[in-house]
């Protein structure tokens, strides 16, 4: 009867009793399920880590800059390295440089959630932020206001630094 119809008779479920088996043409199976693989691969998205470093003296309006930064990195549902880095005498001071990455995740709370938290790695202070939404959100998202002509807001604080 297969032969007769041009099609494979195949096994579906050989444990079942009784076995169940199907007509179909198996190659046409066999392409279609590697072209759902293939259409899975391709709408697959990954997270990227982005690495913003710091120096413990930084200006405000340089801290500014790479706040901003740091807040479109989370809005497009990358994660945020952010580094301060530690030079000569500084580096008996590292509670300055906590203090700056918690000033920092205050900042960027609205955007992404601190994963690690505040650790000492050689003359660098490391912490992980994740952003909030996960990166195919944000691309629906970031394409829905393409289309409605809409730009994504900067994050403003009007409140400088202090290097105490």
């Amino acid at each position: 009867m297969a032969q007769e119809a041009d099609l494979d008779l195949v096994e579906v479920a050989p444990t079942s009793k009784p076995p169940v088996a199907k007509l179909m043409d198996f190659g046409k199976f066999k392409y279609e399920a590697a072209q759902k693989v293939r259409e899975a691969r391709k709408n697959q998205i990954n997270t990227v880590l982005k690495t913003v470093r710091f120096g413990l003296k930084i200006d405000d309006h340089d801290y500014g800059i790479k706040r901003n930064q740091i807040a479109k990195f989370l809005r497009a549902g990358d994660k945020v390295k952010v580094a301060v880095v530690f030079r000569g005498r500084e580096q008996s001071r590292p509670e300055m440089g906590v203090k700056l990455l918690q000033k920092l995740a205050e900042e960027v709370a609205e955007f992404g959630s601190v994963e690690s938290s505040p650790s000492v790695d050689g003359r660098n202070m490391v912490m992980v932020i994740g952003p909030t939404k996960n990166k195919a959100e944000a691309k629906a998202e970031a394409k829905r206001l393409a289309d409605k002509g809409d730009k994504p807001e900067k994050v403003t604080s009007t409140e400088p630094i202090s290097a105490e």
